[in-house]
């Protein structure tokens, strides 16, 4: 299992039993807006979006960003955390 911020494709990745799932991002000043949220069809209703979408969020707290979502996982995700994703939802 691995996770990275790929910078030079502005999304994160994250791999796990040869599968890649991975979040596209936009920066706008501070807040890191998740765009779109893709999982390989193989590796559907796994968990692993939601995986990645929780080391996308302790990713971005331990960098002091805020996170917006713009796809409907990323809001559902959020919607679903809303603990986890309070201190940095923007």
């Amino acid at each position: 299992m691995s996770f990275r911020d790929n910078t030079a494709e502005h999304r994160y990745e994250f791999e796990v039993d040869g599968f890649r799932s991975f979040a596209d991002y936009r920066d706008i000043g501070v807040v890191r807006v998740i765009m779109h949220v893709e999982t390989p069809h193989e590796a559907r209703g796994r968990g692993h979006a939601s995986k990645l979408m929780h080391a996308v969020v302790e990713d971005d707290k331990a960098r002091a960003m805020k996170l917006r979502a713009s796809c409907a996982f990323a809001v559902a995700y959020f919607k679903r955390h809303r603990a986890e994703v309070e201190s940095v939802q923007a």
